[in-house]
């Protein structure tokens, strides 16, 4: 009651004036911030995302036991090449694994990707970005952005708000990371690194800023401008000791090689990456498969297995077997098949929301061809949820307009254990992804009534 009353207190106070100053304010200051993904402005609604303690505190809970679970069988993975196989690593992946990179998570800096029915209760992750976990910045920025619009001005006479920002804990990462990492000889020296033409490079430019307010050396580096001499990574005459690593991994092996200057220091270990290419394990979406699969539930304790049934939806890689749905023994590829409208394939590595094939939103023949395509391609299956929505509001020809969109719930975790912030994003379309060209990016705020 305490979200509800709060989201009704907020929309009542949003007259169509008080709607236009704020919109005005916000317009602003993502243009004098840079919140923009490519040419689009992060945010186009009037409300941030609220989230109460309990609910908060929740999360965090959840997060940290799903993370134990995760890690085990990162760890598993790395020991048991059987067990591994069921990730789907491609040769040339293989191999980058095999060099220790001296850090122990495979991925320090991670996200992952929820839908939080907050009514009740019920949270489904549905993917995880251990590899390059995008938008802290974006996500702070927006908090600063909010505070001062004259909206959140007159919210705040009702409910306190604490703001949940990432950037910290993202530097602590790195500077823990670099510190810890037994290879270091010199000072940290932070390359941000990604193609400078890439619609993220804005949050790049914010991170550079507070990572230099912070007494830290940073700069910006296409994996194209770098040299590997005398054992050192360098960027002209700056020397990289630690890479914020932005790029992925198959973008890079794709467009430079195996025997690129980046991934040949980085094997060599004269340089410390942050994601090492061992988060490649992880970010597959063929983790989810593992650890829901029936064949690896020996491998979990009885807490692990009870947070993995009660939080991760049916996901199988798609391929000739048999398996188990809901206590039943199924063939899995005639079950999917006939269940289309209860199953969403996702290629096992892409970003975007590319590649991936709704099944209620096709036709019956067009859905058996995807499947058939998926079995020569690495894909997963996953079971549909159902997508929760709140009311946000847009000031759109001269007035207030109140339009239900759903969200996603995206904790941002580090060392591999902790929520620290959560990412929101809103569409109305039945996949939210910004970088697949729609929705928005809202901050989130935890709340409570002011006594």
């Amino acid at each position: 009651m305490i979200l509800r009353d709060a989201i009704n207190t907020y929309h009542d106070l949003l007259t169509n004036r008080l709607a236009k100053v704020s919109a005005e304010h916000l317009k602003e200051q993502q243009l004098k911030r840079g919140l923009y993904f490519g040419d689009r402005p992060l945010c186009t609604v009037l409300r941030p995302r609220f989230l109460t303690s309990e609910q908060y505190n929740f999360l965090q809970t959840r997060v940290r036991l799903l993370m134990a679970a995760f890690d085990k069988a990162y760890r598993l993975a790395m020991i048991d090449e059987p067990f591994r196989r069921q990730f789907g690593l491609l040769d040339w992946e293989e191999e980058l694994i095999q060099a220790d990179p001296g850090i122990r998570h495979a991925s320090p800096l991670s996200r992952l990707d929820a839908f939080f029915v907050t009514d009740t209760g019920t949270l489904l992750f549905t993917e995880f970005n251990a590899e390059v976990p995008a938008a802290a910045a974006y996500n702070d920025m927006l908090t600063e952005a909010f505070w001062a619009a004259p909206i959140l001005r007159k919210f705040s006479r009702h409910y306190e708000l604490r703001p949940l920002p990432a950037r910290m804990s993202t530097m602590h990462v790195l500077m823990e990371t670099y510190y810890q990492w037994p290879y270091r000889t010199d000072d940290m020296r932070i390359a941000i690194l990604d193609w400078r033409e890439v619609p993220t490079y804005s949050e790049f430019v914010l991170f550079d800023r507070y990572f230099r307010e912070h007494g830290l050396q940073c700069k910006i580096v296409d994996p194209r401008e770098v040299e590997y001499r005398n054992g050192k990574l360098m960027a002209g005459d700056y020397h990289i000791t630690l890479i914020y690593k932005r790029v992925l991994i198959d973008e890079l092996i794709k467009r430079l090689g195996m025997e690129s200057d980046v991934v040949r220091a980085v094997r060599d270990n004269a340089v410390c990456m942050v994601n090492p290419f061992r988060c490649k394990i992880l970010y597959k979406k063929a983790s989810f498969a593992v650890l829901g699969d029936e064949r690896n539930e020996h491998y979990f304790t009885g807490a692990e297995r009870e947070v993995i049934n009660a939080h991760i939806p049916w996901t199988r890689m798609v391929e000739e077997r048999r398996t188990v749905y809901k206590g039943k023994d199924i063939d899995l590829i005639p079950f999917i098949v006939e269940h289309k409208d209860r199953m969403v394939l996702k290629p096992n590595e892409d970003y975007g929301g590319r590649g991936i094939v709704l099944g209620w939103t096709v036709d019956t023949q067009s859905w058996e061809n995807s499947v058939q395509a998926a079995l020569s391609v690495p894909y997963v299956v996953q079971e549909r949820i159902i997508l929760p929505t709140e009311p946000y509001p847009s000031y759109i020809d001269g007035r207030v307009q109140f339009i239900d969109r759903q969200l996603d719930t995206a904790p941002f975790v580090f060392y591999g254990d902790f929520m620290d912030g959560c990412l929101t994003r809103l569409s109305t379309e039945p996949l939210l992804n910004v970088t697949a060209g729609g929705g928005s990016t809202v901050p989130t705020f935890v709340i409570d009534k002011r006594r």
